[in-house]
C-alpha cells in the first residue's frame, strides 16, 4: 500500500525495463539515506516504474529537484 500522505517517497516513472532496485539506490543515494527502493515491471506492457523512499523529506525534495527530467538506463 501506497501513502499518499508520505513526502520522504518518490514516484520514478518512464524507468527502462532493465532498471533494478540497485540502479535506483546507486542514483539517489547520493541525495541521502533511503529507506526503500522498489521497481514494478509490468510484462505485459513491458513498462516499468519505480519508488524510493528517503530516511527524511528534505533529502526526498533535494533528489526530485536534482533528478527531475533526467534519464537512468537511456530512459
Amino acid at each position: 500500500m501506497i501513502d499518499r500522505n508520505d513526502d520522504r517517497k518518490l514516484f520514478v516513472g518512464g524507468l527502462s525495463f532493465d532498471t533494478d532496485e540497485q540502479a535506483l539506490e546507486e542514483v539517489f543515494t547520493k541525495y541521502g539515506d533511503i529507506v526503500d527502493a522498489r521497481v514494478m515491471k509490468d510484462k505485459c506492457t513491458i513498462t516499468s516504474h519505480g519508488f524510493v523512499t528517503f530516511e527524511n523529506m528534505e533529502n526526498a525534495r533535494d533528489a526530485m529537484k536534482a533528478l527531475n527530467g533526467q534519464s537512468l538506463d537511456g530512459r
